[in-house]
């Protein structure tokens, strides 16, 4: 028979189980009560009036002001958010060499906002800007754009014959104008999509040799450095990344990853701590900015329960399940869930 303090250990798993259960419930509930939402919106410079073309635009929650999503303006200076539940929100615009904007629209009356944006130039301002939050720059040829335009139409496409014909138009435009720093950017992604490390790192180093503050240049890198088990150079780029960016969940997540990795390494719990603490301390920073990160709750989940805060684990892991029930982790996640809620109750049992 189960002693009375076995049943108070069981409940205190079920509970909290119960209550994430009962809050995603609510979430659910609310998101299936009603419509949901949109915002577009455009980015214009305010001298001249002309398109603002691949900057990047961020919504965030008006209450907590955390990062909620991201999205790059097209060649009309053009984005749009969609499928929100209605709430108010901020639409930001940071984009080095021009000042900070940003609009709050109210959307818990209506099913659509309209968002107006102008990039006035700061004091220092100049004629382009870095790559870290999309490229602009006013001198780039005529010839040099349209390559650019194809290439990035043809990344819509996921096939890869689609994203070698963006390969071929990013090259031509970077032939036509060296220090085209979107192209470079867009070129070093695209090899990764194609998995030719090599030609992306090489992309990608160039990118930052032209603009040192591409951001984006940097995080990207630590991709190919993690996939690669470079776990110094990730860690450098990424250091890098955050120092220019550092409300980037991307860049604070790859960094848990590196610390992450780094702990596994050995499986003396006191030797691993330090690495296991900061990456514990950049994967809540990663979901204080975007707390619907599936790779974040994951990797959470797995440091809790190298601790043995099992509880806590099972929580983390069933948040990932929520957000990515088809993702590349999930089978083996289930398989966790069940062998981890089994083996408590074996255990719980047996002392009993």
């Amino acid at each position: 028979m189960i002693s009375n303090r076995i049943r108070l250990l069981l409940s205190s798993i079920l509970a909290l189980i119960l209550c994430h259960a009962l809050s995603l419930a609510q979430v659910q509930n609310s998101s299936s009560s009603g419509a949901t939402v949109e915002i577009h919106g455009q980015v214009r410079f305010a001298d001249g009036g002309a398109p603002a073309n691949n900057v990047l635009v961020r919504l965030e929650s008006y209450d907590g002001g955390g990062s909620i999503s991201e999205a790059f303006t097209d060649r009309l200076g053009k984005f749009r958010f969609t499928g929100l539940p209605p709430a108010q929100y901020s639409v930001r615009v940071h984009q080095s060499g021009y000042r900070d904007t940003q609009q709050t629209v109210d959307l818990q009356t209506s099913s659509s906002g309209l968002v107006m944006l102008q990039l006035t130039k700061d004091s220092a301002g100049s004629t382009s800007t870095s790559a870290g939050a999309g490229s602009i720059d006013v001198n780039v040829p005529a010839a040099a754009q349209k390559e650019f335009d194809k290439g990035v139409s043809a990344l819509a496409g996921s096939r890869k014959d689609r994203i070698a014909v963006a390969v071929r138009c990013f090259e031509k435009a970077i032939e036509i104008y060296p220090t085209f720093v979107e192209a470079r950017l867009k070129l070093g992604t695209a090899y990764m999509d194609l998995a030719q490390w090599d030609k992306a790192e090489e992309s990608l180093r160039a990118t930052i040799e032209v603009d040192p503050k591409a951001f984006n240049a940097l995080f990207a890198l630590s991709e190919i450095y993690l996939r690669q088990n470079k776990f110094s150079e990730a860690e450098d780029v990424l250091t890098k990344g955050l120092a220019l960016e550092n409300r980037s969940f991307l860049g604070h997540l790859n960094l848990a990853r590196v610390n992450w990795e780094k702990a596994r390494q050995t499986k003396d719990l006191a030797e691993a701590k330090p690495a296991m603490e900061k990456s514990y301390e950049e994967v809540k920073r990663a979901l204080q900015l975007n707390p619907n990160l599936p790779g974040a709750h994951l990797l959470k989940g797995n440091l809790l329960l190298r601790v043995a805060r099992t509880p806590e684990a099972l929580v983390e892991f069933n948040e990932y399940l929520r957000l990515e029930p088809n993702g590349p982790f999930a089978n083996e996640t289930r398989a966790l869930v069940d062998k981890l809620r089994k083996t408590a109750v074996h255990q719980l049992g047996a002392r009993g």
